[in-house]
């Protein structure tokens, strides 16, 4: 009597996320649609060259994308809090949720990790760096995605409310299944897609500062400094801005759906905020296109907007460069060094 008790004190009404869902939603499919489609123009059929970046932004953009496409699904949802689209595209639906949020993560990690070699190892990393390895890697990445996008997804079936008789997706799931199955599933894409790759996002960005303090590198790679501290920034941006308050939220959220949380101020913080860290995540398919813009300077001559330093390349110095004793006189993308080798030289990262 006393646990029913304190359970009907808990009660929290977080009716008004099905407005803001609504509202967000529809912001996003707009300014997401528009952004993404139009990064995909230039990544396929625009650019001439591409590199192992332009790759990842490839596949980070069509993870977006997919996402962008189930929302008008979703906000007829919100709308009308009512699912009439079948179990089939609420299964979907929930899955494109996860792909985006989890494999925006994972790519612009491997964004960052790319960018750590390029600067930190501008050398040694050259046979590591490859299309082939790039290709090799997104394709681990959506394979992980995707198996845990639709492992989570098995339960979003649609369900008929208690009080009447419209139909839910994608919530409303039972204590018993939060508690045997949804809880450990959270603290798996917690673990490998959110914490591992805020770490490594971090780490690789706190060494790429350390090495853009030493004047001797930045004359060595020919780096613009001032454009990746951009890079950096809005790549930091979007992670504590889109994904360290959902992801934070959503453990304590899984802790209190599968009750191994009772305390009821905690339970009520989790239930409100839930919603509004969400609407946050989702922003991430608006915020992504200004990774492409300062990764590529492709980007900012299609739109007349000239960088300061005036380089074809953050990896092309006006100066020769020197590896190991030898100078390098630029040539293009090729260079040759004294002795008359070719060596590559990256476009962009």
């Amino acid at each position: 009597m006393g646990n029913n008790s304190q359970n009907q004190t808990c009660l929290t009404d977080d009716s008004f996320k099905y407005t803001l869902y609504g509202s967000i939603y529809s912001i996003v499919f707009v300014l997401g649609l528009i952004t993404n489609c139009t990064s995909l123009y230039f990544f396929c059929c625009r650019m001439k060259m591409r590199n192992e970046t332009t790759i990842f932004m490839t596949n980070l953009a069509f993870s977006d994308l997919l996402f962008v496409f189930t929302l008008p699904f979703k906000i007829f949802y919100n709308i009308n809090k009512s699912w009439p689209f079948g179990d089939w595209l609420c299964k979907v639906s929930g899955t494109a949720f996860l792909i985006n949020i989890y494999g925006s993560m994972l790519f612009l990690t491997c964004i960052s990790v790319d960018r750590f070699l390029a600067i930190v190892y501008p050398f040694r990393s050259r046979t590591i760096r490859t299309r082939r390895n790039t290709s090799i890697i997104c394709a681990g990445v959506w394979l992980l995605v995707l198996s845990g996008g639709i492992s989570a997804s098995l339960f979003s079936t649609t369900n008929k409310r208690e009080n009447n008789s419209s139909i839910t997706c994608f919530e409303g799931f039972s204590k018993d299944i939060w508690k045997t199955y949804l809880s450990k599933i959270t603290i798996f894409i917690e673990i490998v897609g959110f914490l591992i790759p805020l770490l490594l996002n971090l780490t690789c960005s706190s060494l790429v500062l350390r090495t853009l303090r030493k004047p001797a590198t930045l004359s060595q790679i020919g780096t613009n400094k001032e454009r990746v501290l951009k890079m950096i920034i809005v790549h930091l941006t979007i992670f504590i801005v889109c994904f360290v308050p959902y992801n934070s939220i959503l453990f304590i959220y899984a802790l209190v759906r599968s009750q191994a949380i009772t305390n009821c101020s905690l339970a009520r913080f989790a239930k409100t905020m839930y919603p509004i860290t969400l609407c946050l995540a989702t922003t991430n398919c608006c915020l992504d296109p200004f990774v492409y813009y300062f990764t590529s300077e492709y980007f900012q001559k299609y739109f007349n907007i000239k960088p300061r330093n005036k380089m074809d390349s953050i990896f092309k110095s006006e100066t020769p460069l020197t590896v190991k004793g030898e100078t390098i006189i630029e040539g293009g993308p090729y260079s040759t060094n004294r002795n008359g080798a070719n060596i590559q030289l990256e476009s962009q990262f």
